[in-house]
């Protein structure tokens, strides 16, 4: 087993170059030391399963034959998994990092330290100059870019190179989604802003309209305010809203203005149409308009109101949920539901008792935790979690994703009158979350340069017979 090693409180571009090294040791299995930033924990608790995670205690150090840590050259930063360093059975140590003037303490047989701007980026490298260079997937992609952008501060840090724009370049081509990106990037405020910060939270209101937070706020100024723009992306993260209205009224009495700054992480919302009756305009997501008269007040409220009516209902549980449900008894034995995951490609499976009631789930990792301290014989009553987040067919998306992110859970039971209907799992809801980013068609390799190739999924229509093509369908 090749492991592939990130330091405690583990950040994005530790995560990103693990993911990325996965790719380059097919079969490694990435191992977090201890902790991790909080918006990697929120990260992980939608994404985790895209990626090769295990738990420390579950791994069989007799089983590991090369160790890669990534953006550290610290044992202490690695904390007791530093301990496989001592292993007798190691074939080799491979340390990846960007940070050359560290004094490294790891026992490593190869080094791969250059100064860039993120560790991420040497690993996209290392990628790109593969025989066959790798198609990533999107969460992939993802990952591997949000760990250049925030240690390179989205290019803006001293310490950011030509090399890692070329490798965030490469990263959207691989299709990076880049509203998820804007998620996690936090940009810092200026001093004016963050002074602005405070009085503009003052004023903030909310209301939910089908699932979604709508927020406004108005708030006045002496004089016009630069840099709203980046106000208003820093109030609709703090405030973890899905649409913002953010105005400021400035002037000092007669002759006063407007501004308004719109952001909008809603679908099919459109800022753009909602500002320009007012002369306003911009993107759909991201707008902004200037008024020099009326009562501001009012067409503040008109423009909520407007925004309000464009918010589409979101999607439920009923459409995303996977039904009939695959179910085990509280008696099964750990070995036989371990059998029974890696056969239908499950990442958990719902307990049932005789009477079909749902009494708790088990995970992968609690199977995995399981058969490696010895108890495959034991039933899974022993290591299900009883205590259950549940919803209903009418649950929205956005709810869904809340529970979610709040309580770490990869999978939610949909019940109706107390019986289990369907579960939704992280891949349903990433699934619905990337189908308007996925794009139709991709350039492959071989492709001429501005000419979009057939996707594969075409190619298969064309080139399988209808039952063969029906049959692959089934197995995906």
């Amino acid at each position: 087993m090749h492991l592939i090693l990130c330091h405690t409180t583990v950040d994005f571009d530790a995560l990103g170059a693990a993911v990325g090294l996965t790719r380059i040791y097919p079969g490694s299995r990435i191992v977090l030391a201890g902790g991790s930033h909080p918006s990697v924990r929120d990260f992980l608790a939608l994404y985790r399963d895209e990626f090769a995670l295990i738990e420390r205690r579950s791994v069989n150090p007799n089983k590991i034959h090369s160790i890669s840590v990534v953006d550290t050259q610290s044992c202490d930063r690695l904390g007791k998994s530093a301990e496989w360093f001592r292993l007798a059975n190691l074939s080799a140590i491979k340390i990846y990092d960007h940070h050359p003037d560290i004094i490294s303490d790891i026992p490593a047989t190869e080094s791969y330290i250059e100064e860039v701007g993120a560790t991420t980026t040497l690993i996209v490298e290392l990628l790109r100059n593969q025989p066959q260079k790798p198609l990533l997937t999107t969460a992939e992609a993802t990952v591997m870019a949000l760990g250049i952008h925030l240690d390179t501060g989205s290019l803006t840090f001293p310490h950011s190179t030509a090399r890692d724009a070329i490798a965030l370049a490469w990263l959207m081509e691989q299709g990076a989604n880049l509203p998820v990106i804007a998620e996690y990037v936090e940009p810092g405020l200026p001093q004016k802003l963050q002074e602005l910060l405070s009085l503009a939270l003052e004023q903030l209101q909310k209301s939910t309209i089908r699932g979604y937070t709508v927020a406004w706020i108005l708030f006045k100024t002496d004089e016009y305010v630069p840099g709203l723009s980046t106000l208003a992306s820093e109030i609709i993260d703090l405030t973890e809203s899905d649409a913002l209205l953010l105005a400021n009224q400035y002037g000092r009495g007669e002759g006063d203005r407007l501004s308004i700054i719109g952001r909008s992480r809603i679908e099919k919302t459109n800022l753009n149409e909602l500002f320009k009756p007012y002369g306003g305009g911009g993107h759909t997501r991201a707008a902004s308009v200037v008024l020099k008269e009326g009562n501001f007040s009012e067409i503040l409220e008109q423009l909520v109101e407007q925004l309000k009516a464009q918010i589409p209902h979101p999607p439920t549980a009923q459409e995303l949920m996977s039904s009939p449900v695959r179910t085990i008894r509280p008696d099964t034995s750990v070995e036989e539901a371990h059998r029974i995951l890696l056969r239908y490609g499950h990442s958990g499976l719902s307990v049932v008792d005789e009477q079909d009631q749902l009494v708790g789930i088990i995970s992968r990792r609690d199977l995995d935790i399981a058969l490696h301290h010895g108890f495959s014989h034991a039933p899974v009553k022993g290591y299900m979690t009883p205590q259950l987040k549940t919803i209903t067919e009418e649950t929205t998306l956005p709810e869904i994703e809340s529970l979610m992110v709040t309580y770490d859970i990869g999978r939610l039971p949909v019940l109706e009158d107390k019986n289990l209907v369907g579960i939704v799992t992280r891949t349903d809801v990433l699934r619905l979350l990337h189908q308007q980013q996925r794009p139709q068609k991709s350039t492959f390799k071989g492709c001429i340069p501005g000419v979009t190739c057939t996707s594969i999924e075409e190619l298969l229509e064309e080139k399988l017979a209808a039952p063969l093509l029906t049959l692959l369908n089934r197995l995906s």
